[in-house]
């Protein structure tokens, strides 16, 4: 009854609410903003973050100022575009600290819809734009120095480039971080697809239509998109050899640890989707692999809800601090906040 409650559910939401929530997104304006800063306009160089974040109380967890921090010391102008409606004077102080601008919106059209006011106001890209990144606050970290990831990206190797990317649902870069250079900038997919970009109060339509839609657009318009962590270089570290191993350990009777017993439960889920072409989210499933090769986040979904039941999510920790020699704790307090009857 339940598997057929939530089929139910799941085409009335494709067919009743979806189409509803597109007519919303089509009838309300996109300009959402409330206000900005400085009044008297933002000055940007040619290297330009947008940066996404939401918080209904209008505070900035630490390590949000962290990562702003960290783009700017790579010689970026960061804009802090908020769709919480409202941010605290303590918060409000230390972003302009750091931020040359500050965007104020109301909490309508996602991450997209945010992104889309922005570039409209900001008049983006102007005529010395030479690179906008889009990134937002749905990961913990940098958990390592984010210059020696930002210094790799190259726009004579690719126009577009992601940290990640995914095949679930059609292939694209997984849109918590998006570099757009000179070419992209000034390609017609580029306006094409912000011009298309509406406040659609659905989730699924904007994961489908915008956040998976994006890539597709711009390879469409013969942009070349890459990601700094392929796909299958992280499959291919779990490879055969490390499921042999762990299954000896196993049958040698050291595999009485049940967080080691979940491992190896992860690793023969990783080994079976890829042996059946099942695609995973590689911030997920994948999520050890992406630290061990020195990723800098972590997604602050994966450990608040763990919504594809990652196996081995239990020894984040050990990882974090032994594998990559940084501190976990930051992370903890946050979850302190986020938890709902979970352990960290």
């Amino acid at each position: 009854m339940k598997r057929i409650a939530r089929r139910v559910l799941s085409i009335g939401r494709w067919y009743f609410w979806v189409p509803l929530a597109r007519l919303i997104g089509w009838i309300r304006s996109p300009r959402q903003t409330l206000s900005s800063w400085p009044e008297a306009g933002i000055a940007l160089g040619p290297r330009v973050v947008l940066f996404m974040h939401y918080d209904g109380r209008g505070g900035v967890r630490a390590q949000v100022f962290s990562y702003l921090r960290a783009l700017r010391a790579s010689g970026r102008d960061v804009v802090f575009v908020s769709n919480a409606g409202k941010l605290n004077e303590v918060a409000q102080a230390e972003l302009r600290e750091i931020c040359a601008g500050i965007i104020l919106r109301r909490n309508v059209g996602y991450d997209f819809g945010a992104w889309r006011d922005a570039i409209d106001r900001l008049g983006l890209p102007r005529a010395e734009t030479e690179e906008v990144i889009l990134a937002n606050d749905s990961v913990f970290g940098p958990l390592l120095p984010l210059g020696d990831v930002l210094r790799r990206l190259d726009y004579t190797r690719a126009d577009i480039w992601g940290l990640t990317e995914s095949w679930q649902l059609r292939y694209h870069l997984q849109s918590y971080f998006l570099a757009f250079g000179p070419a992209a900038l000034r390609a017609k997919a580029w306006r094409k697809f912000w011009n298309s970009v509406r406040p659609v109060p659905a989730k699924p339509f904007i994961v489908h239509r915008y956040e998976v839609g994006i890539t597709q657009a711009m390879m469409k318009g013969g942009l070349l998109c890459a990601a700094l962590w392929p796909y299958e270089t992280l499959t291919k570290m779990v490879s055969f050899e490390v499921l042999k191993a762990l299954v000896a350990d196993e049958q040698d009777g050291n595999f009485v640890d049940p967080v080691n017993a979940a491992r190896l439960s992860q690793v023969r889920n990783i080994r079976d989707n890829v042996a059946r072409r099942v695609a995973m989210n590689p911030t997920s499933d994948l999520w050890r692999q992406l630290l061990l090769t020195g990723f800098p986040f972590i997604k602050r979904e994966l450990l608040r809800d763990n919504p594809s039941k990652v196996q081995d999510v239990g020894d984040w920790k050990d990882v974090v601090r032994d594998e990559l020699g940084a501190d976990p704790g930051p992370i903890e307090q946050d979850l302190r906040l986020m938890l709902k009857g979970g352990a960290p």
